[in-house]
């Protein structure tokens, strides 16, 4: 069938252990995009992570992105995006970067697509004992979908925020990913996640 203007993805995932140590984790995320075809795509993505061992917490992140890309030419776009991020783990109460700037998709067949970007903006950051610190910002992104077969794809992404006003402060998030088709509507992925602050 042709392929839907919109497609979204919901996922979900449970751990609970017990033994030695008993943990639960809990991870809850989404996927949008939009493409009607047209110049403009619209896409969102959001993960939440929770997790406790011996009833401590021991991860609490929430992560929000927002992003619209437009066509220039036949691989080139402009995009605006707006990221959001709150780890305790990582001593953020709140991250809001809204940025924007101009890509490229290196590969952008239907087996492969690659693509790198770079962009300018801002950003306020609040840490849990503080004052909202307010800079602007340089981002850089890298993202890669490679399809391994009719059901299988991996994917890996990596993400780059840098202050100017100190650029030792940067957010780093590193994403990798092996997704296989169960039913036409479900899916099993295994994912890796690291932000370094």
């Amino acid at each position: 069938p042709a392929p839907k203007a919109l497609a979204t993805t919901a996922s979900a995932g449970l751990a609970l252990t017990s033994g030695n140590r008993d943990t639960s984790t809990l991870n809850l995320g989404y996927e949008l995009s939009y493409d009607p075809k047209t110049r403009n795509i619209v896409k969102s993505d959001g993960l939440y992570l929770r997790g406790k061992t011996e009833g401590d917490l021991t991860t609490d992140r929430l992560g929000l992105n927002g992003r619209d890309e437009y066509k220039l030419r036949d691989r080139a776009f402009a995009y605006g995006q707006l990221q959001y991020l709150a780890d305790q783990f990582k001593n953020i109460d709140y991250l809001v970067a809204p940025t924007g700037g101009f890509g490229y998709r290196l590969s952008d067949t239907a087996r492969t697509k690659l693509s790198v970007d770079a962009g300018v903006g801002g950003v306020w950051e609040k840490r849990l004992t503080g004052v909202v610190q307010k800079t602007g910002a340089v981002t850089m992104s890298e993202k890669l979908t490679h399809q391994l077969s009719a059901s299988a794809a991996l994917s890996q992404s990596f993400a780059a925020l840098y202050k100017t006003n100190d650029f030792d402060d940067a957010l780093y998030i590193f994403g990798a990913s092996l997704a296989a088709s169960v039913t036409a509507r479900t899916q099993l992925k295994v994912e890796v996640l690291d932000t370094y602050k």
